[in-house]
């Protein structure tokens, strides 16, 4: 456990006062609205704890970006700065794009390639302009860098500025106020901003709550750079978390977190996936990837959460409808809601017939068939038959299985993967 003074050592970048001082700045419900902290009683009964969800996916531009943008912006603003420049896979580019906007100032947003159009749309739409370049956020990254040499722009680091902290910080003290007995605070990590943000305002209000990191095993740097006490980045991510697939911390972050961050764990996409599910099946609420990392992370076997009061920050709300789609076919597949069955047959008449008129037994519905006759391990005369059946859970799909190898045939359940 850090000590209870560590968040005003003079070492460290960012300190409780300067949290308070955005704080003053953010006192603007345009900007940034007090989102609420709602409890979870589903969510309670499967991890045996108090849990309180901190609705920040509910904020003005989906996410808790334009703490920090903001806390940076207006400052800078009234030095002179007339212009903006930033790197982001989506959720910062809102939070600078509406900042910037509200400052009187312009801004321009380099984006990934790959960014989904949603978060591309909104971050046009409070004013910013945007460029689409790079791969992933590393090389769009760059780009910004270099634009950012040639005018007389400011560049708005997503995570690694001493402003942008503090303002992400806000949402520390905020859910204090809102939830005063945690003892588990669970924040999602990208690159490391809003923890180093967050923990910095709990451990000086509540130095005994234990504050947790969640990190997407596609995109997890924090422990290697833990280990070697320097940051650590990837040279590819992998994950549908793309709030947090920075790929990397920073210097001023990990400082931050080894002095303030009690734990970090990491969580899977198919566990993410769930917990976006879960969401929107028993709170009703349409969080992202990087958003529901902190559900996956209570969920999972690597946090005990049971016993206590926890808050895992629903961070992000920004989720693309074709990602959604491409989510919940993932997780309705893990839950075997959604069956994936491949079927060895003799190639004639009726076999088709007689397969789905066993599955329509059980009341599944088929979504779609096709034939597989060019497979290496198939004899002449034979084919495979590939089910997508609807189904109600476990207990149906298994029965829907036994009974059709009851009828001779050989059944195989696929599971699927995630597609990009």
């Amino acid at each position: 456990m850090p000590p209870t003074d560590a968040t005003d050592a003079p070492d460290l970048p960012v300190t409780y006062r300067d949290i308070e001082r955005a704080r003053d700045r953010l006192d603007d419900d345009t900007v940034v609205k007090q989102t609420p902290v709602e409890t979870s009683t589903s969510l309670g009964a499967l991890v045996d704890a108090e849990v309180f969800l901190k609705m920040e996916h509910l904020q003005w531009t989906g996410s808790f970006k334009t703490r920090g943008a903001y806390n940076k912006i207006c400052q800078d603003t009234d030095r002179g700065v007339e212009s903006f420049v930033a790197a982001s896979a989506g959720n910062h580019a809102q939070g600078v794009a509406l900042a910037a906007t509200k400052c009187g100032a312009s801004s321009t947003i380099y984006m990934p390639e790959t960014a989904p159009q949603a978060k591309v749309d909104a971050t046009r739409s409070y004013g910013a302009t945007v460029e689409l370049v790079g791969k992933d956020f590393q090389e769009t990254m760059a780009h910004a860098k270099a634009a950012v040499e040639e005018t007389d722009a400011e560049f708005v680091h997503a995570y690694d500025d001493p402003d942008i902290i503090a303002g992400q910080g806000t949402l520390g003290t905020e859910l204090y106020h809102g939830c005063p007995h945690i003892d588990t605070v669970v924040v999602p990590i990208g690159g490391g901003g809003l923890i180093s943000g967050v923990s910095t305002a709990i451990k000086h209000l509540s130095p005994d709550t234990r504050v947790v990191g969640v990190q997407a095993t596609g995109a997890e740097t924090v422990h290697e750079s833990l280990e070697k006490g320097m940051p650590v980045t990837l040279d590819e991510v992998d994950t549908i978390a793309d709030g947090i697939a920075t790929g990397g911390i920073s210097e001023t972050t990990l400082r931050i977190i080894e002095r303030n961050v009690d734990e970090v764990v990491t969580v899977t996409d198919t566990e993410i996936a769930q917990a976006i599910l879960l969401l929107l099946e028993r709170a009703k609420q349409v969080v992202e990837g990087a958003g529901a990392a902190s559900v996956a992370a209570i969920l999972s076997d690597s946090l005990d959460v049971s016993g206590e009061t926890v808050v895992p920050l629903l961070c992000g709300g920004n989720l693309d409808m074709t990602r959604l789609q491409t989510v919940l076919v993932h997780a309705l597949t893990a839950r075997q809601q959604i069956l994936r069955l491949r079927i060895r047959i003799d190639d004639r008449p009726g076999t088709l017939q007689d397969i789905a008129g066993t599955i329509a037994s059980f009341g599944a519905n088929i979504h779609d068939v096709r034939h597989d006759r060019s497979v290496d391990d198939l004899e002449i005369g034979e084919a495979y038959l590939v089910f997508r059946v609807e189904t109600s859970g476990e207990s149906h799909a298994a029965a829907i299985v036994e009974a059709v190898e009851s009828s001779g045939y050989s059944v195989e359940n696929i599971a699927t993967t995630l597609e990009t």
